[in-house]
């Protein structure tokens, strides 16, 4: 895709999308591309009918689009319609359900994140050398205001879009999906 990389979710937009199938159909979506109901229910071993339900669920809201001239007849071929998907707390304030469903959303994302992050450890020593140096894990600590610190994660995310854009216009054959997570929190008193 070569979309906008922002994409701030509203609070219906959350709310349907913290849904267990749901967040996996749109994540399977932006890992591998278009697909149908079918394929999508095989890759998450999940059956076609749920799978046909939710993903027009998330089609309602704006979150995955019909590929359009893909398919034959009835088939219908899906993909994500935006890259990347953000949101904050403070933006559902007084919306108690919208709230739930981000705080779903964290948890959801967090354990992905362990999960792929585990994998990644689990088979690095079979991974060609020049991927396993090139992969890093890194932990920064810094003294910084609430505003420097909307400044830095503003700042990173040019530099990630400045590097996704440059990989679609340059279509390496040995380029391989990098999963980056940015996840910037203040420290609290007890940790």
């Amino acid at each position: 895709m070569t979309e906008d990389l922002r994409n701030d979710l509203d609070a219906r937009q959350v709310r349907v999308l913290a849904h267990p199938l749901r967040a996996r159909l749109l994540g399977q979506l932006r890992l591998d591309g278009p697909a149908t109901a079918t394929k999508l229910a095989e890759a998450l071993a999940t059956n076609t009918g749920a799978t046909s339900y939710h993903l027009r669920q998330l089609a309602e809201v704006g979150l995955v689009r019909e590929e359009p001239g893909a398919g034959h007849g009835r088939e219908r071929w899906w993909r994500a319609a935006r890259d990347v998907s953000r949101w904050r707390r403070s933006a559902y304030a007084g919306d108690e359900n919208a709230a739930a469903a981000v705080d779903w959303l964290h948890t959801f994302g967090i354990n992905v994140l362990v999960d792929r992050v585990e994998a990644w450890h689990r088979a690095e020593e079979r991974e060609p050398r020049q991927w396993r140096e090139a992969s890093e894990f890194s932990d920064y600590v810094l003294n910084l205001t609430a505003a420097q610190l909307r400044d830095l994660t503003a700042d990173l995310e040019e530099v990630i879009e400045r590097h996704r854009r440059a990989a679609v216009e340059a279509a390496e054959p040995d380029a391989r999906q990098v999963l980056l997570h940015l996840y910037a929190v203040p420290r609290l008193a007890q940790s």
